[in-house]
């Protein structure tokens, strides 16, 4: 079960075999700062006994309501909690982040896969980036998942199923933008 979740995040990775640009490597070396992905890097670690103590005082002397719960409730509570703490040493492996909106293909990017490395605060991280983010993940996501045959026939699906026509308005003149046109290898268009 780990390996099948494990294996979903390169799935985005058939990207780079198919008629689409491929996404552009872009690499950071620094401090740590590069979420994976909307929180540094980081673990889950069990308070102590004495966290998990002080917290319970602190909560009885800052919430009201605490009293009614009593030192003891809290006390246990908060023994079986977790804290999140910056790793010091560690890879993260995001793969592509998405979610469907009001319907199963209406499909919306909210991520680009990062690989990251981290030691003692410092940073090594590879984000995978293409050419207008959120136009050629949705449309990627579309065709991967939503289409069969051979790679003609999907990409006349895909342009029919998820059209990705954009319409801007500057100084009164009507630009419309076929972003397939964009993503997609010249020898595909």
């Amino acid at each position: 079960m780990k390996l099948k979740y494990f294996l979903q995040r390169f799935d985005w990775m058939k990207v780079y075999f198919s008629p689409f640009k491929p996404p552009v490597p872009k690499i950071y070396i620094g401090k740590t700062s590069v979420g994976t992905p909307y929180f540094l890097p980081r673990v889950w670690k069990k308070y102590t006994k004495q966290e998990a103590i002080d917290k319970a005082i602190e909560e009885l002397k800052e919430k009201p309501y605490a009293e009614k719960i009593g030192f003891e409730k809290l006390l246990y509570d908060y023994s079986r909690r977790s804290k999140s703490v910056l790793k010091k040493i560690g890879f993260d492996f995001v793969g592509l982040g998405w979610k469907t909106k009001w319907t199963n293909t209406d499909y919306r990017f909210e991520w680009s896969p990062v690989w990251s490395f981290v030691f003692f605060k410092w940073q090594i991280a590879i984000t995978f980036v293409p050419i207008e983010p959120h136009h050629y993940w949705e449309c990627w996501l579309y065709y991967s998942r939503e289409t069969t045959g051979t790679t003609k026939e999907r990409l006349e699906q895909s342009r029919k199923g998820f059209p990705c026509v954009w319409s801007s308005t500057r100084d009164g003149v009507e630009t419309k933008t076929c972003y397939w046109d964009v993503i997609l290898k010249k020898k595909y268009l």
